[in-house]
């Protein structure tokens, strides 16, 4: 963790469940809160994930509303109930989610491990209530995204991911964990490409974030998840690949990656052992040539 790392004591935070009963929210409504950066919240000092400050609890409270309006603020809808706020058929909010004009904020994956998108409500009421947008949800759709949704557009996946990294760069401390931020989003053969060091590749690991939680791992929800959260668009591979390069130039100038250090560097090399006399060619080290004359005398030596 960087130098640069604020950490609050245990006695000046709380963890994110107690915090949401004393705001009274859900804690996903919480969590929600945090990512969207309505909720400030630090790093746990004994490496226990994140933590929300007292004194943010404090503000959150004196707030008017508190907690009706945070939770509206954080609510989250589906297509069908997307549509009916926008006042638009379902097929037609589904249009506006794929061509980006509306972005998921979550998703899930039903039983069915069908990807299921969420959105905020006061988005969907913000665009609908927009004169500029009066064309679109009620007018024909324009040939400028008709023709790119008939070829297949859809960028629902690559717009979350842009809103999730948001997140995630928020939340990082120092170069090392804006690195890690980008690299969350990279298929590992990419993230090889640009970090060739094995060393600086294993470091910037430990700042990768993992996708979010779907089923166990390895499970086919989980699967399904990590290929969400990972780039495939070679325009968004593009720009991430050269942020993380940016980011990892910033990151070595700060701290080098750490390396394991030689036998020669561990520790100071032991002195030689004292050299013992040496005699001349043909002739015997004093001391030994003694030892050996007692020895042949005990033996009664002629």
């Amino acid at each position: 963790m960087s130098t640069h790392t604020v950490t609050a004591s245990p006695a000046e935070t709380c963890a994110p469940g107690r915090a949401a009963r004393e705001l009274g929210l859900k804690r996903s409504e919480l969590d929600l809160a945090a990512r969207l950066g309505r909720i400030r919240t630090v790093p746990d000092e004994g490496g226990g994930g994140r933590r929300v400050p007292r004194a943010e609890i404090d503000r959150l409270s004196a707030e008017p509303g508190i907690p009706e309006a945070l939770r509206e603020s954080v609510r989250t809808v589906g297509t069908r109930e997307a549509a009916e706020l926008m006042e638009v058929a379902p097929t037609r909010f589904t249009r506006f989610a794929r061509a980006g004009l509306v972005v998921p904020v979550t998703f899930y994956l039903n039983r069915y491990r069908a990807v299921v998108w969420r959105y905020l409500a006061d988005e969907l009421r913000a665009f609908a209530a927009a004169p500029e947008h009066a064309g679109l949800l009620h007018g024909p759709t324009p040939q400028t995204l008709r023709g790119p949704l008939a070829a297949g557009l859809d960028l629902r996946a690559r717009n979350w991911r842009g809103r999730h990294l948001g997140f995630l760069l928020r939340q990082a401390e120092d170069p090392w964990q804006r690195a890690g931020a980008l690299a969350s989003l990279l298929d590992p053969a990419h993230i090889t490409e640009v970090v060739p060091d094995p060393y600086e590749r294993a470091h910037l690991g430990r700042f990768r974030s993992a996708p979010p939680g779907h089923g166990t791992p390895g499970s086919p929800a989980a699967l399904l998840a990590e290929r969400i959260a990972t780039a495939d668009d070679p325009d968004e591979i593009a720009w991430l690949r050269a942020d993380l390069t940016h980011a990892l130039a910033e990151a070595r100038d700060e701290r080098p990656a750490p390396r394991p250090t030689t036998a020669a560097t561990a520790a100071p090399a032991l002195a030689p052992p004292a050299a013992s006399p040496t005699a001349p060619p043909g002739e015997r080290p004093p001391e030994r040539g003694r030892l050996r004359l007692l020895g042949w005398l005990r033996r009664g030596g002629t």
